[in-house]
């Protein structure tokens, strides 16, 4: 898989960007992970802080795994984020873009991101722009709350992610090259 670490990015205009969306479209936050697994649960922590900005384009689903059923909610987007903790990726987070994988095959209830979106065009004809926020954790022991260093991670993700629901291309044109996973 190929992955690129965007730039930092230091919030200075978030709020602007968070009032006024400027971003078309129908935007899905997938947040995923384990919250009771300590930094696992940066997916989750992630969504609820997205849904908490309350924008009418925006659904989020918060789980602790992917399942087949999320492909209603993925068919319905044009903007697909997939947040996730990261135990060995780049720091604060690293962004992938996602095409729809070749082969389906998973578990009854647990599925890649490439496999949903998959599923998402085989079903409903729908190839929605699809990216993975990888958010760099460190600790994933049975204790719930986020460790401090994964917090900071978080908050640069989440100013990242606020930007580019408020004009997807542009800040992944502006702020990194993002590399197709493989």
């Amino acid at each position: 898989m190929s992955l690129h670490k965007p730039s930092v990015l230091d919030g200075s205009d978030t709020k602007e960007r968070v009032d006024r969306p400027g971003g078309c479209g129908r935007y899905l936050v997938l947040g995923y992970g384990n919250p009771g697994r300590e930094d696992d649960g940066l997916g989750p922590t992630a969504a609820a802080a997205i849904e908490a900005d309350g924008w009418a384009n925006v659904t989020v689903l918060s789980n602790y795994q992917l399942v087949p059923e999320d492909v209603f909610e993925i068919a319905n987007a044009d903007v697909v984020w997939f947040v996730d903790a990261s135990r060995s990726g780049g720091e604060p987070f690293e962004v992938i873009a996602l095409p729809p994988s070749d082969a389906i095959s998973f578990a009854s209830h647990s599925a890649t991101p490439q496999e949903l979106l998959a599923l998402t065009a085989q079903y409903f004809g729908r190839r929605p722009k699809a990216h993975m926020l990888a958010i760099r954790g460190y600790r994933f022991a049975f204790r719930e709350g986020l460790s401090g260093r994964a917090g900071r991670n978080l908050e640069q993700a989440l100013v990242f992610l606020r930007r580019s629901i408020g004009g997807v291309d542009e800040a992944l044109r502006l702020h990194h090259t993002p590399k197709e996973a493989e």
